[in-house]
């Protein structure tokens, strides 16, 4: 449908600065009447969306915040363009001036709709990341995006196009959309199993208020050492014993921080960086292995994933605490839902408010309280989330399918 061919008959060259202008509405904040500003980590990587924002009045913005955007404006992260930042605004709001606010001049030569899917496509992020200047935060002048040249359809052929890709983000909207609720069913499910059976109720989560019933206990995280309910609970290796980053590459076992781990508790070991095997024997902390919980519990606090079958020794690093279960009393798979929980989140969440710092040591997760189930309990739970587990990949393939239609969409037109 949109064949590289197909730009010969009717299309035209142009260059980016005759048909997009740079929108430099300036406007004080506090007198302005809006409410909403966006900053460039509200904008995420390839996605026209806009799905986060800070309030006015709120936080201080300091003096670069004072560019007004409207509904249908294309807003661009003019730093670091290889994150590939370009959004679509659906409402009215301001934004720093390191980021562009974009629109069309003449919708009767380029239709606005089709204005930021021509900066999604891989020649553009090519030119703007080329003309970027600075090595530690690089950006890009609009004097250097308003010579990038590229093809341009009549106006009939720009709206054929525009409806495919846009029925393209549409289900991809959808599918993400699907993914948000399936998130929040989960969520309810933990305060259905987890919470009720704890006495918690009336909005509180906080274990210490806990009154069991059943054969559910709350215990210390030194109970479950003590008890025999997990046979190592234990961090990665500090003070001399921490690995330089020059003893970190691409050979060797893996050695796994916290930004390995995503969100939603997926990693892949093969992408982790790599120590060697010589350098691993001598740490003094021994690897976690096939089957361990991992907690991040420094910088980047309270992500959760079970490591995947893999041949070898895993290294933790000081960010991550590993959790190796008996399962024959703590099913890990158990134990995984109960730290993403937000029973257990809660009390993460104190302790954080409590610190200047974003960490919880693994002297303080040995006083924390885990809720735990008899045996049999703990399995069906672990059943439960390998429902929601399955629910879930099942939405990512198909959201990978509609991403990637839509990237061989914008590589037909670009």
């Amino acid at each position: 449908m949109l064949e590289a061919g197909s730009k010969t008959k009717g299309w035209s060259t142009v260059a980016f600065g005759d048909v997009v202008q740079h929108v430099k509405d300036k406007v004080d904040p506090e007198e302005s009447g809006l409410e909403r500003y966006v900053a460039g980590e509200h904008m995420d990587t390839d996605d026209l969306r806009i799905r986060r924002w800070g309030e006015i009045g709120n936080d201080y913005l300091g003096p670069a915040f004072h560019m007004r955007f409207k509904p249908g404006h294309v807003l661009y992260g003019s730093r670091r363009t290889y994150l590939r930042k370009v959004a679509l605004a659906d409402f009215e709001g301001i934004t720093a001036n390191t980021t562009y606010v974009l629109q069309s001049k003449d919708p009767g030569v380029l239709l606005p709709e089709l204005l930021p899917f021509i900066m999604q496509t891989e020649t553009f992020h090519e030119h703007s990341k080329r003309e970027s200047k600075g090595s530690v935060n690089p950006y890009v002048n609009f004097s250097d995006l308003a010579w990038y040249e590229f093809a341009l359809p009549p106006l009939a052929e720009q709206q054929r196009i525009v409806e495919a890709l846009q029925a393209s983000n549409g289900v991809a909207n959808r599918l993400d959309l699907a993914a948000q609720e399936l998130r929040l069913a989960k969520a309810a499910m933990e305060v259905e199993v987890i919470a009720k059976p704890l006495g918690l109720s009336g909005g509180s989560l906080h274990l210490m208020k806990a009154e069991p019933t059943g054969d559910w206990q709350v215990l210390t995280g030194q109970d479950l050492i003590d008890q025999g309910y997990v046979t190592a609970l234990q961090d990665g290796n500090h003070g001399s014993q921490y690995p330089r980053a020059s003893e970190l590459g691409t050979e060797g076992i893996p050695y796994i921080a916290a930004s390995d781990i995503s969100d939603d508790g997926d990693i892949d070991l093969r992408c982790c960086k790599r120590i060697r095997p010589e350098r691993a024997a001598k740490l003094r902390i021994a690897p976690a292995i096939t089957g361990d919980v991992i907690l991040t519990h420094n910088a980047t606090v309270g992500r959760v994933t079970r490591l995947p079958e893999w041949p070898t020794e895993i290294v933790a690093s000081t960010s991550t605490t590993y959790y190796r279960c008996d399962p024959n009393r703590l099913d890990p798979d158990y134990l995984r839902w109960f730290f993403e929980s937000a029973v257990f989140q809660l009390q993460l969440g104190t302790i954080m408010r409590q610190s200047t710092r974003n960490q919880v040591p693994i002297t303080t997760q040995k006083r924390l309280l885990f809720a735990v189930p008899p045996l049999e309990h703990q399995q069906q739970l672990a059943g439960l989330r390998a429902q929601f587990l399955l629910a879930r990949r099942a939405i990512r393939s198909r959201l990978g399918g509609a991403r990637e239609l839509n990237s061989v969409l914008l590589r037909a037109y670009s």
